[in-house]
């Protein structure tokens, strides 16, 4: 299971790759990012990992990165937002996973996939909105009983 922690060390482990990567220099990332130059080397010499706030900086500013997406998958906002929710039902469209995900189970309108990279689970319905991000692949089988009685019930509706 990630945590903010795990997470945010997972990123400074991989900093310095990251930012050459994008071809910045370290100033040039301290400003895109808001941290001072004192803390990148900090980060990069594997000294200190970045905070929270870093972490999301970086996925959110670097989200098309091919390294950043061999390390969590093609969509660094979706595990950032699973990382930081306590309530990680998030009906949001998705692009429907045709890369870096495999459908591990497929019930009426809703499937289960599974990212190939991180490993955590989401529920996408028939258009590819995503209702469900675990890491717990029973939490995921259990939410997709749930979403297939509420559909049911209550048809096509979204909550």
């Amino acid at each position: 299971m990630h945590t903010k922690e795990t997470f945010s060390e997972l990123i400074s482990s991989k900093l310095k790759l990251i930012r050459t990567e994008q071809g910045l220099s370290q100033e040039e990332l301290c400003t895109l990012v808001g941290i001072s130059k004192k803390t990148l080397i900090q980060i990069e010499k594997r000294r200190l990992n970045a905070n929270w706030t870093t972490t999301v900086a970086i996925c959110a500013l670097f989200n098309q990165s091919p390294y950043l997406h061999s390390l969590i998958g093609d969509q660094p906002i979706e595990f950032i937002r699973l990382v930081a929710h306590t309530d990680p039902s998030l009906a949001t469209k998705t692009l429907g996973g045709h890369v870096w995900w495999t459908t591990i189970e497929h019930q009426g309108k809703y499937r289960i996939q599974q990212n190939m990279v991180s490993q955590h689970y989401r529920i996408l319905d028939h258009d590819d909105f995503r209702w469900f991000s675990t890491f717990d692949r029973d939490e995921a089988f259990r939410k997709l009983i749930e979403l297939r009685a509420t559909h049911d019930e209550q048809g096509d509706t979204k909550k």
